[in-house]
């Protein structure tokens, strides 16, 4: 049965309805210049760790999340990057939907591994909205999807409170049920789509087939959930998103990182941290500060061509063997110096893990007054050197890794120095 969908514009399920945004920016100290356009530079990456932490609002959650319904990707080949994801991350196939099933403009692969979703989509045609995005950005996020009990509520409340909007609600529904969207613009070309699946009970969602392969197949790495996903915007644009996300989606401001908490001898950033009312959905927002030398934020938004999402964190509960598997599979991770290791159990106290594992394989660590985390931070996993994925295992510790900043940040250098780039 083919899938139908209803909604306020009486859009069709696979037609693109919102043309793609550009970013407007307040000039910055510094710009770059691809062809005959000017943009802001921007984006860096973010681990984590507390140093300003608001109190729980007391107000009633207007838009109560239930957590990360699924990551999607816009890439120039949606089979051969959801193939690298199976085979370098652990993620096992979901679900297809293309000319196959009755649509012309897209392919999309849906992959799962746990609670982590993520969709390749890849343009059939030049002239759609799809391969325009990878024009400009080459592979990387288009949308972070936010599970919600009402996805009609969540638009009405966004958009009154001065969400534009990317989709108005529609249903789509086939012999599985029923699955509401709707969407608001994020900054850059990147959108939040509210997904309500509760009436839904299909592989993934109206339109797509179950896509399996039974003569392949892959162990998964113990991925389980995005525990947060970082943005990286503009030059004086960190306050303006922060208050976006404060007045638009309810959310607060954990903690916040100035360019002194976030420094190298080269480089620097400032960050907040904005989480929803329950946790489940956290955003830090990276912005480029001062420094003598391009940061990775700026390299970031030079070669993504405006602001985007720079990193996404999953969790796992044994970092030790996740990482060790990704490694087997071709995965690469940044490298700190061998000294990080010399007086760590100084830094941080006792941990339950061993040293030597750690060090072996890179892996930091870093403690707040809730317990200690470990962390590592893969190398681009494109050929622009934008997005890339940190491997977070919490201990109790609820920041972000602050006091791995410095040797993060001189190891991201590191390699911006092998690109030409720093």
């Amino acid at each position: 049965m083919r899938p139908t969908a209803r909604g306020t514009d009486g859009c069709d399920l696979f037609i693109e309805v919102i043309k793609l945004k550009s970013a407007t920016q307040q000039k910055p100290h510094r710009v770059a210049e691809a062809g005959n356009k000017l943009f802001t530079l921007n984006n860096i990456p973010m681990p984590a760790q507390t140093i300003k932490e608001t109190s729980p609002s007391t107000q009633t959650d207007f838009l109560p999340l239930l957590g990360t319904d699924h990551i999607e990707f816009y890439v120039g080949n949606a089979k051969q990057a959801a193939h690298y994801y199976i085979n370098a991350f652990g993620f096992q196939p979901l679900a297809y939907t293309g000319p196959e099933t009755g649509v012309k403009d897209r392919a999309s692969y849906a992959v799962r591994q746990n609670k982590l979703t993520f969709v390749f989509t890849a343009p059939m045609k030049p002239n759609n909205v799809i391969a325009q995005h990878v024009h400009q950005h080459g592979d990387g996020v288009r949308v972070l999807a936010l599970l919600v009990e009402d996805a009609r509520a969540a638009w009405k409340e966004t958009t009154a409170r001065g969400a534009g909007s990317y989709m108005e609600p529609i249903t789509l529904s086939d012999d599985d049920g029923e699955v509401v969207l709707s969407g608001i613009n994020l900054y850059g070309d990147t959108v939040h789509v509210f997904v309500e699946r509760k009436n839904y009970h299909g592989s993934f969602m109206p339109g797509y087939a179950k896509w399996e392969n039974p003569r392949f197949a892959t162990k998964e790495t113990g991925l389980l959930y995005v525990d947060h996903c970082v943005g990286n915007v503009g030059w004086n644009q960190m306050n303006r998103w922060a208050k976006f996300y404060e007045e638009v989606m309810g959310f607060r401001n954990i903690l916040t990182f100035d360019d002194e908490d976030i420094s190298t001898e080269y480089s620097a950033l400032m960050s907040k941290v904005m989480s929803n009312g329950n946790g489940y959905v956290k955003f830090p927002i990276n912005e480029p500060a001062e420094g003598k030398k391009k940061s990775q934020v700026e390299e970031y938004l030079e070669f993504y061509n405006g602001e985007g999402v720079q990193h996404i964190a999953m969790a796992t509960n044994d970092i030790v063997t996740t990482v060790r598997e990704l490694m087997s599979r071709g995965v690469e991770f940044l490298e700190v110096p061998a000294s990080y290791y010399d007086d760590l159990l100084t830094r941080v106290g006792h941990i339950d893990e061993d040293i030597a594992p750690l060090r072996e394989l890179g892996i930091l660590v870093d403690r707040d007054n809730e317990g200690y985390l470990l962390q590592l931070f893969s190398k681009p996993v494109e050929d622009r050197p934008t997005l890339f994925f940190e491997i977070i295992q919490r201990k109790g510790a609820r920041s972000f890794g602050k006091g791995n900043f410095k040797a993060l940040f001189e190891a991201i250098e590191k390699e911006q120095g092998r690109r030409g780039n720093l």
